[in-house]
């Protein structure tokens, strides 16, 4: 099979999600500084995968995505800033 283009492998950036939230140790922080980390060049092209994990993670319980400091539905996307960190 070959990757479409711009294709991120979602093992690479649940991984990436998991260690960021050990590197920052109970703060909470944006999809967009997984990405930005991973792909400092190219990092917006790959913001609507770093969200879709995201919320896969969370519906698996692994993690906590808020905004605005609450909760948000597991089971609808967000619209707008969501920030990531551990569960709580």
């Amino acid at each position: 099979m070959i990757a479409p283009k711009n294709y991120i492998e979602p093992n690479i950036l649940r991984l990436s999600i998991l260690e960021m939230i050990r590197m920052r140790k109970g703060k909470s922080f944006c999809p967009s500084e997984v990405v930005r980390w991973l792909y400092p060049m190219a990092w917006r092209h790959f913001m609507s995968d770093i969200r879709e994990e995201m919320m896969q993670m969370y519906r698996e319980g692994l993690i906590t995505v808020t905004q605005k400091e609450e909760k948000i539905d597991p089971e609808n996307d967000p619209k707008g800033p969501v920030r990531i960190s551990e569960v709580r």
